[in-house]
């Protein structure tokens, strides 16, 4: 396990284009992209904003928020599409494979996709070096508000986890208000890159 923090995207990035897969709590289900990121309000499909959270399966520093991940979803599944991506190399980390994530998913009660970024290109498009690591893009354009860590609770740091940094971020992206630019880089493990597939950053 190596600590690392986030790169921190610059703000104003635009939410990168993907078509992946993903599983849900039932099984590996289809394909996901950005133009599939709408909602139906009265009657009027418009865009919403996206949360995308880079997990997986055994970090421990997942581990350590899981239960805040799911308070986290009941409170805002209705409100934005939240994404799980999950971009560790399998061929290092079967630990990570898509039944691990099944499990993950419905030990925690996630309702939520989980996407594979099987080629690691999203994480890289999105310059995300550990799990957790969380970006939110805002209902225009999905362009990046937020990007950094949950809270400031880590394992072992006796610091409870409330989610309040990303929670700040959400209700105001979510009410039209500007987020903080005080901003707090993400720590976990390292993504677990394919051999030779690291990226400048790593």
């Amino acid at each position: 396990m190596v600590r690392t923090n986030s790169t921190m995207l610059p703000l104003g990035t635009k939410l990168p284009k993907f078509d992946l897969a993903y599983v849900t709590s039932k099984t590996l289900v289809g394909d996901i992209k950005p133009e599939d990121l709408a909602r139906k309000t009265n009657n009027n499909i418009s865009k919403c904003s996206v949360l995308v959270m880079v997990l997986c399966a055994h970090c421990p520093f997942v581990k350590h928020i899981e239960k805040t991940l799911t308070l986290l979803d009941n409170d805002y599944r209705n409100k934005l599409q939240i994404l799980a991506v999950a971009s560790n190399s399998l061929l290092t980390h079967p630990q990570d494979s898509p039944h691990k994530l099944v499990m993950q998913l419905r030990a925690n009660g996630w309702s939520f996709p989980y996407l594979l970024d099987l080629d690691q290109s999203f994480a890289k498009e999105l310059r995300a070096a550990c799990t957790p690591d969380f970006f939110l893009f805002g209902s225009d354009d999905h362009l990046l508000k937020y990007r950094g860590q949950l809270d400031g609770s880590r394992p072992g740091n006796d610091v409870p986890s409330t989610g309040e940094d990303l929670r700040a971020s959400l209700d105001a992206v979510l009410n039209g208000k500007e987020v903080s630019i005080l901003q707090k880089p993400s720590i976990g493990c390292n993504i677990k890159w394919h051999p030779g597939n690291e990226p400048s950053w790593f």
